[in-house]
C-alpha cells in the first residue's frame, strides 16, 4: 500500500522517505503506516545509516520536523542495520510491517523513539 492515512489525510510515503534521505546520515529508508487508535494511522520510519555515521532517532525526527508537515512527521524512528529486499532489491514493507505488529520486546529496534508529533502519552 503506497498511501497511509493520517486523521483522514492521504500521506505519501515517498515524500517522508525523500525527506530523510535528505538527512546527511541516513543511508536508505523505508516508511510503513501503522495503526493508530484515534488517527487510523500515523508513519513510522525504519532507517539504515551511512557507514561511520551516527544519528539519533530524535535528531532524525528533529529533521523531519523542520520539513515535513506535523501529521507527516513519523511517529517512530527505528534504526536498523539493514532493511529488508526483496531478490530484486524492492524493499519488502509488508515484512517491516509484519515485524511492527509483533508485540513489544520480539522485535530487534536498536534505535527506536516513540517522539513522534505527539509529545504526549499515548493512547
Amino acid at each position: 500500500k503506497d498511501m497511509i492515512i493520517v486523521s483522514g489525510v492521504n500521506v505519501y510515503p515517498r515524500e517522508i522517505e525523500d525527506v530523510l534521505h535528505e538527512h546527511p546520515a541516513v543511508a536508505e529508508a523505508a516508511v510503513i503506516g501503522e495503526p493508530h487508535p484515534l488517527k487510523g494511522e500515523v508513519p513510522r520510519a525504519f532507517v539504515v545509516l551511512r557507514a561511520g555515521a551516527t544519528a539519533t532517532p530524535e535528531e532524525i525526527i528533529a529533521h523531519c520536523r523542520q520539513n515535513l508537515s506535523p501529521y507527516k512527521v513519523p511517529a517512530v524512528i527505528e534504526v536498523r542495520p539493514e532493511l529488508p529486499r526483496s531478490f530484486l532489491g524492492k524493499v519488502l514493507r509488508r515484512v517491516l510491517a509484519a515485524e511492527g505488529a509483533a508485540p513489544a520486546g520480539e522485535s530487534e529496534g536498536e534505535g527506536r523513539s516513540g517522539l513522534g508529533s505527539d509529545a504526549g502519552p499515548t493512547g
